[in-house]
């Protein structure tokens, strides 16, 4: 395997794939902060073109993470299909990125392919990707996934309403869904970060949107995003969900801090079936970050995009109903300013979509990184060309529980218009029933959350 090559009469000599990788990325603050990322745009150019030539069989072969030390690793390393990688082993990443492009592969193919590669291949193709490759590539590519309803469609976009409220007042969290519904949110989930997690609160919660979902006949599913321990309690108990949450990272141990391994998920994923509210076949969401390892101390000199892949591979094993990467929200020691930003919006959902999980991403920010909201609606735009299956949607674009910005309810719907989009099928039919959709747009009643005090 060689790791060598000359750029400019220097000659750049990488020690390991591992390091080859971290200097192939594009720059992000966590590598830097790692003390892992390239030095200069000239060893950048330099890691990218020895990272083109290798084959795809040097890197299954030479695991960043070792299998015998990582249950992550196994559990990606088993899913990889045979006969497709025997396939596609002498293939380089470069002739990899080719067959992605190609006009003539489809996203069906695609679909096949990834089954065939691990999350590092997926990874290392995505480095020598420019951001409108990203946005072809993955656009390519129809996830289809059903709880309650059908989300996923190519032409359609749906999105995760949230309404959080800084008390978990009730009757504030109900106003505010109220209102996102009248723009004609929620089809992919109404899912309510708490901040309280005990028990109680999560149960009360769940009843309440559960309730509200009953009496409006609404087509969705409904989510309370607490630790996976305290919805199990509460599920336990009789607390009506429809799918069960947890954040999830690239490393056993970076699940190890928060509190969670792939036994307790596969009881999560049993207990959603066999005790939660949704039909299914999918039950589970899931929500990455890139950087969440690095904070945890559980990196291994990683770098964060390549770790970012490892949750989707790891999100895979469970078959997931949703799955969404958090870009911009962990902070600038990660993805410092709006290009960083853009680039990994980007990035998680192509690899995300190539593990052929059912990707979403919160296109958001905080106040003290360098973005703002013309950047936020940049990558919205871009990832609504890209075929993300749903984007979340807060009130005015501000989190005024998790105190950060995204797309509001207004620009999701802009977005669905402005780039010809629809809302998931069944969910369109009971906003045209309802009124708020006339001839696939928004009527003049839309936005009025007092069509729900009828």
């Amino acid at each position: 395997m060689n790791l060598k090559t000359t750029y400019l009469g220097t000659v750049y000599q990488f020690s390991s794939l591992k390091e080859l990788f971290a200097k192939a990325n594009e720059e992000k603050s966590g590598d830097r902060l790692a003390g892992i990322g390239a030095e200069t745009v000239q060893e950048r150019i330099a890691a990218k073109e020895v990272l083109s030539q290798l084959t795809l069989s040097d890197i299954r072969e030479h695991p960043l993470l070792s299998p015998e030390e990582d249950e992550v690793s196994r559990m990606i390393e088993n899913q990889v299909n045979k006969p497709i990688y025997e396939s596609i082993k002498n293939w380089s990443v470069a002739e990899l990125r080719e067959y992605i492009l190609d006009d003539s592969t489809s996203g069906d193919d695609l679909k096949r392919l990834g089954r065939g590669l691990n999350s590092e291949m997926i990874a290392a193709v995505a480095k020598l990707m420019s951001n409108l490759d990203l946005v072809h590539a993955a656009n390519k590519i129809e996830v289809l996934t059903k709880c309650n309803i059908t989300i996923g469609y190519q032409g359609t976009l749906a999105s995760r309403l949230q309404p959080n409220h800084p008390t978990d007042n009730v009757d504030g969290m109900i106003a505010s869904l109220k209102e996102g519904l009248a723009y004609g949110m929620g089809d992919a989930v109404i899912g309510i970060n708490p901040v309280d997690d005990s028990v109680e609160s999560v149960k009360r919660l769940l009843h309440a949107t559960h309730s509200f979902i009953g009496d409006w006949d609404i087509p969705t599913q409904n989510c309370v995003l607490a630790h996976v321990t305290a919805q199990m309690k509460a599920i336990e108990q009789g607390a009506p969900a429809d799918m069960i949450f947890q954040s999830i990272a690239g490393t056993e141990a970076a699940n190890r801090s928060f509190g969670i391994n792939a036994s307790l998920l596969n009881e999560a994923n049993d207990m959603a079936r066999t005790l939660g509210t949704g039909t299914g076949p999918q039950r589970l969401y899931f929500e990455t970050g890139q950087g969440s390892e690095l904070s945890a101390e559980a990196h291994f000199d990683i770098d964060q995009m390549t770790l970012e892949a490892r949750n989707y591979g790891f999100a895979a094993c469970y078959d997931p109903f949703i799955v969404n990467t958090v870009v911009g929200f962990i902070g600038p020691e990660y993805l410092y300013n709006n290009k960083q930003v853009i680039r990994a919006g980007l990035e998680d959902h192509f690899m995300g979509k190539m593990h052929g999980i059912p990707m979403g991403v919160d296109v958001c920010y905080t106040n003290h990184i360098k973005a703002d909201q013309n950047d936020i609606e940049d990558l919205g735009v871009l990832l609504t060309a890209s075929g993300v299956n749903f984007v979340i949607a807060t009130p005015m674009g501000d989190d005024c529980m998790l105190n950060y910005q995204s797309l509001s309810y207004h620009d999701v719907a802009a977005l669905r218009q402005t780039m010809k989009k629809r809302p998931s099928p069944v969910f369109e039919e009971w906003l045209e029933k309802m009124g708020i959709y006339e001839n696939g747009k928004l009527s003049k009643i839309a936005g009025d959350a007092t069509i729900f005090a009828r």
